[in-house]
């Protein structure tokens, strides 16, 4: 019983330099961790205090790399559809742009029909003129 008694005195004494470690600066928690041998009072509070310290930094980590996560996952999303749109729009512009050679391919077609009958037509008159001298 009295080694129970020793044992919750000890560590009603670490969560009292816990209490007090709260308001310290790492270094100097890290310096009176080193100062006092493994598995006394003041070692053992700066342990807990730096495992505490670290526990609710990982936490705050874990949190941030969370929102960054959702916010990669929605520009990723962003971005797919942005693509999509870009693939859509290229495939309308390609397609626009068969119909403008095919519409030039007519134009060059009507233009050198056009020229033919120019050239008959000229020819005819030429032949006109000199038939009647």
């Amino acid at each position: 019983m009295p080694l129970l008694s020793e044992e919750a005195r000890e560590n009603e004494t670490v969560q009292a330099l816990v209490q007090l470690l709260r308001t310290r600066s790492y270094e100097e928690i890290r310096q009176r961790m080193y100062d006092n041998p493994p598995g006394s009072a003041w070692w053992s509070a700066c342990k807990t205090e730096l495992d505490i310290r670290n526990g609710e930094q990982m936490a705050a980590a874990l949190s941030a790399t969370s929102r960054v996560l959702e916010r990669l996952r929605a520009s990723t999303e962003h971005f797919e559809q942005l693509a999509d749109t870009l693939y859509h729009t290229t495939s309308e512009i390609a397609a626009q742009m068969r119909s403008a050679k095919d519409a030039s391919r007519r134009l060059e077609i009507a233009v050198y029909v056009t020229i033919g009958i120019t050239l008959v037509q000229l020819f005819n008159l030429v032949f006109e003129v000199f038939r009647k001298r």
